[in-house]
């Protein structure tokens, strides 16, 4: 699988400027396709947060401006550049819906710097500004997949949209989260130089991955078979609605004749949807030695330790129980809750987490909190033990910091998690950023970090920065 860019980069920069005092909020992001008559080019999405825009009268309505400046550089050479205005669609009613800009630049392989600046042009505050490294490869030789597109909105069109492509208008979505009441992913991509192979059809085949256990659930396992050709557009609606709440990772790959995969793309995304489950019937059977493991003064806190590793659903059940004191459900639903999670070897599994919630208490619980209830805890429980953590108790400029490295989390390679103690009085560490899906991420980390509130200069952890991108 090849490189794949950044996903979604908020900015979430304040903005202090109109009597108004709106902060002003943009998601971008960006794909890799090809064209036989352009060659290779990236396109760049911008989706503006209406609420955060400030607006003046017309026409009994409301309307904004924007000024976009972006720049494509390479080894210090200014490849491309773009300036313009952007006004926003006419909002009439007091009602304001999100609005998308999309723009498209042809590349040669290779690596750049991509940087935008976005100014709103009812407000005297400075503009945000931003950059990012960019790789283009080369999609014009062998058989390839685009990156993944995911639309919010996707219908034939005519052409004459800035979202026209291979016959669709495509209004991107740049949220990887998906709540109960969507129930599918519009996904589109295209297919690179399959009229190479020998046959003249080849087959997309279609896995999503629980991302944290890397287990395929077959389920959502399905075939399509497409007819060979220079460039093959692919639309497709993924029914997810009996998806589970969790971290997935939905998976293309091209497969040939002889079932040999040549080509494959994914897709980074939250689930939440809560299907009920009972944890509450009167049939379970209570073992011996499991019980006896756990004594009658411990039982509330395990039964809350396992809200680290809970879904949503199941928390509800543990608190309704741990509200109730009710002693005999909160021993039925802890090894009710291991005999599904683990089904084999149920005990091996409780004791051992139950060590792992014993070694948090010991190393990050204190007075107010208990080790499960810590940021430090949670992850620890949820993720298991890091990799490597690096810490800084002793720096003049910055709050007292860990992150924390894993080679590994279920599908994922190399993710950090980064938390600080802005009490130092305490051992309660805050998780104030994650680069792992579904973890908290705040691109202003630095700032919250730095023991300076002040905004001039760019020394904002100098040193947490470093070891971050490590």
């Amino acid at each position: 699988m090849r490189y794949i860019l950044i996903l979604i980069i908020p900015f979430l920069f304040p903005l202090i400027a109109t009597s108004q005092n709106k902060e002003l909020r943009a998601y971008l992001d960006s794909k890799q396709f090809y064209a036989p008559s352009d060659g290779n080019y990236v396109e760049f999405y911008l989706q503006f947060v209406a609420t955060s825009i400030n607006y003046t009268g017309e026409n009994d309505g409301l309307i904004g401006e924007l000024a976009i400046q972006m720049s494509i550089t390479q080894n210090d050479k200014k490849i491309i550049a773009d300036a313009y205005r952007l006004k926003t669609p006419f909002m009439k009613d007091s009602i304001l819906d999100d609005f998308y800009d999309v723009k498209r630049f042809a590349l040669q392989p290779g690596k750049y710097t991509f940087s935008i600046q976005l100014q709103d042009l009812n407000s005297n505050h400075k503009p945000l500004v931003t950059s990012q490294q960019i790789i283009i490869d080369d999609l014009s030789k062998g058989i390839t997949i685009s990156d993944i597109q995911v639309a919010e909105v996707a219908s034939p069109g005519d052409g004459t949209s800035p979202f026209f492509k291979s016959g669709y208008d495509i209004i991107p979505r740049l949220a990887t989260f998906y709540p109960e009441e969507l129930t599918s992913i519009p996904v589109y991509f295209e297919i690179y130089n399959s009229n190479f192979l020998e046959d003249s059809v080849f087959a997309i085949k279609q896995t999503i991955v629980n991302a944290l256990t890397n287990e395929e659930l077959e389920k959502f396992t399905h075939y399509s078979k497409l007819n060979s050709a220079e460039v093959v557009p692919y639309l497709k609606q993924v029914d997810i609605a009996d998806l589970v709440t969790g971290k997935y990772i939905l998976k293309f790959t091209l497969i040939n004749k002889k079932m040999t995969e040549l080509s494959s793309q994914s897709y980074d995304f939250d689930r939440s949807n809560d299907i009920a489950y009972d944890y509450f019937s009167d049939e379970i059977v209570l073992n011996p030695e499991f019980q006896a493991s756990i004594t009658d003064d411990s039982i509330g806190y395990y039964l809350e330790s396992l809200i680290p590793i809970s879904e949503a659903n199941e928390i509800r059940n543990i608190l309704k129980i741990a509200k109730n004191r009710d002693a005999d459900n909160a021993r039925k639903y802890i090894q009710r809750y291991w005999l599904k999670t683990a089904p084999k070897n149920t005990y091996e599994h409780w004791m051992k987490y139950k060590t792992q919630v014993q070694s948090v208490q010991r190393y990050f619980g204190g007075t107010i909190q208990k080790g499960h209830e810590t940021d430090r805890g949670r992850v620890y429980l949820k993720y298991g033990a890091p990799t490597r953590i690096n810490r800084n108790d002793n720096s003049a400029t910055e709050y007292p910091y860990e992150i924390w490295e894993y080679n590994r989390i279920g599908a994922y390679n190399n993710k950090k998690f980064i938390f600080y103690n802005p009490n130092i009085a305490t051992n309660s560490y805050i998780l104030i950023h994650s680069d792992l899906i579904g973890e908290v991420k705040d691109p202003n980390w630095p700032q919250k970090l730095s023991r300076s509130k002040s905004n001039s200069g760019n020394q904002f952890g100098n040193n947490s920065r470093d070891m971050f991108r490590e």
